[in-house]
């Protein structure tokens, strides 16, 4: 997989008025949105929602919208090829916009051996159960954070050896994408917060599966996660820097060995770290 370039600025232009009366009338041709980012699967946009904004939803998800106009939205790895922004306006006017998805090219891997069922045994489940429920209460957190207007810079810099959205397919029936991004590195290396934001998740002990977890809030619904750390340095409602350490790469949880796995979701839709952080120049 190729991965995308600098982010383009997108605008669209306001729809025409209807000859018959509009109900609730139609936005004046002198307001729009503005954006920037890539409107592809796994892919954020920030925009600039038009003056006198009431409220915003995409495909009916409300859409919080700063005081200064500025909101943004994501779009999870198999997100369908168009999405439809709208925003009514406080005179009740109203901006309907359809949104193109473009589709990725995923690295697909097939492997001539069928899949093997997961193991959910009564036991295990007993564990990972509220392992989830804090995971799920984690991302419901909302904060003040303002990262997500940042540019976000990598945790670690370092090779590449996970690409999210990669796929195992076993003999035509395929298992779980990656759903984050992985950097090689040695145990104990440190890693930064990618963006400023707010702890919201620092575990006490290992997880099942991904060990040492950390979760940073970076506001409007948008957070990271980091999997398999060997220490965290950081604890809950903390609030943290870009470039501030947090913590330092492991092997802890279902780990073949030492790195970093940075998974971030925007809501419920899980996006790829590298379409914010850029494309990592050698490390």
């Amino acid at each position: 997989m190729k991965p995308l370039l600098a982010a383009a600025m997108l605008a669209w232009a306001a729809p025409a008025a209807e000859s018959a009366p509009p109900s609730p009338p139609a936005a004046s041709a002198t307001s729009d949105f503005r954006f920037s980012g890539e409107m592809t699967q796994g892919g954020v946009l920030r925009g600039t929602a038009p003056a006198g904004i009431a409220d915003l939803r995409l495909d009916g998800q409300p859409v919080p919208v700063d005081r200064d106009g500025r909101f943004l939205i994501a779009f999870d790895r198999d997100a369908a090829p168009q999405a439809r922004l709208t925003a009514r306006l406080a005179d009740g006017r109203v901006i309907d916009r359809p949104l193109t998805i473009a589709p990725r090219a995923w690295r697909l891997e097939r492997i001539n051996a069928p899949l093997r069922p997961t193991k959910s045994t009564e036991a295990f489940m007993a564990i990972r159960k509220p392992e989830l429920e804090r995971i799920a209460a984690a991302r419901a957190t909302v904060t003040d954070a303002q990262g997500w207007r940042q540019s976000f810079i990598w945790p670690r810099r370092g090779r590449i050896s996970g690409l999210f959205g990669a796929q195992r397919i076993y003999q035509g029936t395929p298992g779980a994408y990656h759903s984050g991004v992985d950097v090689a590195g040695a145990t104990g290396d440190p890693i930064v917060a990618p963006a400023d934001g707010v702890v919201i998740l620092a575990a006490d002990k290992p997880f099942t599966l991904e060990g040492n977890l950390l979760m940073i809030d970076h506001g409007h619904g948008l957070n990271s996660a980091f999997l398999h750390l060997s220490r965290i340095d950081v604890k809950p409602g903390d609030k943290v820097r870009q470039g501030q350490a947090i913590g330092a790469i492991g092997a802890t949880g279902r780990a073949t060995g030492p790195h970093l796995h940075w998974s971030m979701k925007w809501n419920d839709a899980r996006i790829d770290p590298m379409l914010l952080a850029g494309v990592m120049g050698g490390g």
